[in-house]
C-alpha cells in the first residue's frame, strides 16, 4: 500500500487505508501524517522516531519529539536541542536551536537560545546576519519577519527587504496579495507593500480567485473584489453606525463616571458591599449600587455573585488606585476637569478669525501646587508605561553625557540609567518640577537642573533627549527648543526626539493631534515635518523608527 493513501486513525495510534483497515499491526501513543519521502512521525513511551508505511522504524535513533519531513528534512528534539535530520536519521547539520520550524523554499525559521529568530538554509547555517523578534515560513520566495518594535515586513530569500514597508501585523503573499494590518485596521497589500484599496476592515481573508471575505467594523460580513469594492453582503451589521456614533458622542459619560469614582474615594474603598461603600464614601445608599453597576460596565469592577456580596476592582480598575505604580487616578481627574474645559473651545480653535489662542497650560499647572503634583504624577505614569523599551533603541555607547530636556520627574532618565549604568543623565525642567522630582530618593548618575526650555541651558552634552516635548509647541516653539539643544551639543552630537509619528497612509493619531492643539497649541507631526524642523535648527535627520504602539525615535545629528 502506498504511503500516499494512508491517513491517521481517529484515535491517533496508527495509520489506516482508505477503507479504514489498519496499515500495520504496530500501535503507538501518537502518529502524524506521512510526508515525502514516505515517512511519518511516531512516538511511544516518551520516545519519538519516524516509521515506514508498514510501521517499521526508519532508523535506530530515538528523540524526545519528531515532526514531519518537509523538503526531505524533519525537525526533531533531543537532549542537545532542536535540529533537522535526514530520512536515514542522520543529523542534517551540527547546529542546535531552541526551536525549529519546517523547511519551505529551501529556508527554515529557527529560534536561538536567546530568543531571536532567523532563517537557516538546508545546511543549518543562517541565511543572513539579521535577527528578528519573530520569523515565519517562506512562501513563493518571501517570508514575514517581526522587528523588535513589534512591526512586521516581508523579506526575500537572501534576507533583504522586499518592499521596506512595515505593518502592525502581516501575512505571507497569497496569489500576489498579502493580508496586512495598520493602525486603522486590516487590508490587502500588493507585492510592493502598497494598499490595494483605501478601505479598512476588522478582519480580512486571503483573496481566492479575485475575491475575499471580510468583516466590517460594524460586524457585517462582505465579499469584496481586488479593488475593495463590495460584491455581496453575507451578514448584516451587528452594530449599526448610528449606535456606534451615538456611543462615541457620549464618551463623556465614561470620563465623568471614572473621575467621580476616584474623587469620591470609591476606588480606594473597594472591595466592599454596596452598603459598606455607601457608608465609607458618604454616598446615598440607594445610589451606590448604580455607580458600581456603571463601573462594572466599564470593566473596572466585578459584581458579586450573591446578594450583599463584595464588589472588587478588576486589574484595569486597580490602575485607578493612587498607590499603583502606573496610577491613572490623576489622569482621570485631569481629563474630567481642566482638559474637558479646554476642549469646549475646539470650534473657535479651528475656525478662522475667532482670535482663539492656546491656553497657558504649563503656567496654570505651575501656579496650582496640588494640580502640579498630580499633573506630573500623571505624566510619570504614562512615561513608565510607554518608555520601558526606549533605552534599548537609543543605540548609546554607554558613557555619554545626556540631557533629558523636559524630563519631568525622571521616569525616562531612570530607564536609561538602568540600561546604561555608566552614562550621566541630567534632567532639565521647570524649577517647580525639579523641586518635586528631588523629593524622591536620589539615583546614582542622575542630576537635576532647573531651567526654562527656551532660555540658556548652561549645559554641555553628547546627547539631548526630547521626549514628548516638541509636540507641545507649534513649529516656531519647537524650533526654538531644538536650537537650544543644538547649543548644548558639539558637532556630531545627537538629539533624540521621542514622539508619536503621523503617517500619510493612516488616520491614527488624529484625536491626539487635536488634543494637543486644545491643551498647548502644539501638534503631532510626520517624519517629513520633523526633518524640516531638524534642518531649521542645524540638525540632519539620521534615523526615524517606531519602537511600539505609540512612541517613535527620531535621531538628529548636530551639523
Amino acid at each position: 500500500m502506498s504511503w500516499l493513501r494512508l491517513k491517521v486513525a481517529p484515535d491517533g495510534s496508527h495509520h489506516m487505508t482508505a477503507t479504514g483497515a489498519p496499515a500495520y499491526g504496530e500501535r503507538f501513543d501518537e502518529v502524524l501524517a506521512f510526508h515525502a519521502p514516505g515517512l511519518a512521525p511516531a512516538s511511544r513511551g516518551g520516545e519519538a522516531w519516524h516509521i515506514h508505511s508498514d510501521g517499521s522504524a526508519a532508523y535506530a535513533r530515538r528523540f524526545m519529539r519528531a515532526f514531519g519531513f518537509y523538503e526531505d528534512l524533519a525537525a526533531v528534539v533531543d537532549a542537545t536541542g532542536w535540529h533537522h535530520i535526514l530520512p536515514d536519521g542522520r543529523d542534517a547539520y551540527p547546529e542546535r536551536y531552541a526551536w525549529c520550524g519546517n523547511f519551505q523554499d529551501g529556508r527554515c525559521a529557527v529560534r536561538e537560545p536567546g530568543g531571536a529568530y532567523l532563517h537557516v538554509a538546508a545546511g543549518g547555517r543562517p541565511v543572513y546576519a539579521e535577527r528578528w523578534r519573530y520569523a515565519g515560513d517562506y512562501r513563493s520566495g518571501a517570508a514575514v519577519v517581526q522587528a523588535a518594535d513589534g512591526r512586521s515586513t516581508h523579506i526575500n530569500a537572501s534576507g533583504g527587504l522586499v518592499h521596506g514597508r512595515w505593518f502592525v501585523d502581516l501575512d505571507v503573499f497569497h496569489k500576489r496579495f498579502a493580508r496586512a494590518r495598520d493602525e486603522d485596521g486590516w487590508l490587502h497589500v500588493d507585492q510592493a507593500g502598497r494598499p490595494v484599496y483605501a478601505r479598512r476592515f476588522a478582519a480580512v481573508e486571503p483573496f481566492y480567485n479575485g475575491q475575499a471575505r471580510v468583516e466590517r467594523f460594524d460586524g457585517a460580513l462582505e465579499v469584496i473584489d481586488e479593488s475593495g469594492t463590495p460584491i455581496m453582503e453575507l451578514r448584516a451589521f451587528r452594530r449599526s453606525e448610528f449606535a456606534a456614533l451615538s456611543e462615541d458622542m457620549v464618551g463623556f459619560w465614561r470620563t465623568q463616571t471614572i473621575a467621580v469614582a476616584v474623587r469620591l474615594g470609591v476606588v480606594e474603598s473597594l472591595p466592599a458591599t454596596e452598603a459598606d461603600l455607601a457608608a465609607r464614601c458618604r454616598l446615598r445608599p440607594d445610589r451606590s449600587g448604580r455607580l458600581l453597576r456603571a463601573l462594572g460596565e466599564l470593566h473596572l469592577v466585578t459584581r458579586p455573585t450573591g446578594k450583599g456580596g463584595r464588589w472588587e476592582l478588576t486589574p484595569r480598575g486597580a490602575l485607578l488606585r493612587g498607590d499603583h505604580p502606573l496610577t491613572l487616578a490623576d489622569a482621570a481627574l485631569e481629563y474630567a476637569g481642566p482638559m474637558s474645559d479646554m476642549w469646549s473651545g475646539l470650534a473657535d480653535a479651528l475656525a478662522a478669525g475667532t482670535g482663539w489662542s492656546a491656553p497657558d497650560v504649563f503656567g496654570d499647572v505651575a501656579r496650582d501646587r496640588g494640580r502640579r503634583e498630580a499633573h506630573h504624577r500623571m505624566l510619570r505614569s504614562y512615561a513608565r508605561h510607554d518608555y520601558s523599551e526606549v533605552p534599548r533603541a537609543l543605540d548609546l555607547r554607554g558613557d555619554e553625557r545626556i540631557v533629558d530636556a523636559g524630563g519631568g520627574l525622571g521616569a525616562l532618565a531612570r530607564f536609561v540609567l538602568e540600561a546604561y549604568p555608566s552614562v550621566q543623565v541630567t534632567v532639565l525642567d521647570r524649577p517647580e518640577v525639579i523641586e518635586q522630582a528631588r523629593a524622591h530618593a536620589p539615583v546614582h548618575g542622575l542630576d537635576w537642573h532647573p531651567a526654562d526650555l527656551f532660555e540658556s541651558w548652561r549645559l554641555e552634552a553628547d546627547v539631548v533627549l526630547l521626549s514628548r516635548v516638541l509636540h507641545d509647541w507649534d513649529d516656531e516653539g519647537a524650533c526654538r527648543i531644538l536650537r537650544r539643544a543644538r547649543r548644548a551639543l558639539s558637532p556630531g552630537g545627537r538629539v533624540i526626539v521621542i514622539e508619536m509619528l503621523l503617517r500619510d497612509a493612516v488616520v491614527a493619531g488624529g484625536l491626539c493631534d487635536l488634543h494637543l492643539l486644545m491643551a498647548t497649541g502644539g501638534q503631532e507631526r510626520s517624519a517629513e515635518q520633523f526633518k524640516q524642523l531638524f534642518r531649521a535648527a542645524d540638525f540632519q535627520l539620521d534615523a526615524a523608527r517606531t519602537i511600539g504602539a505609540l512612541p517613535s525615535i527620531l535621531v538628529g545629528v548636530a551639523l
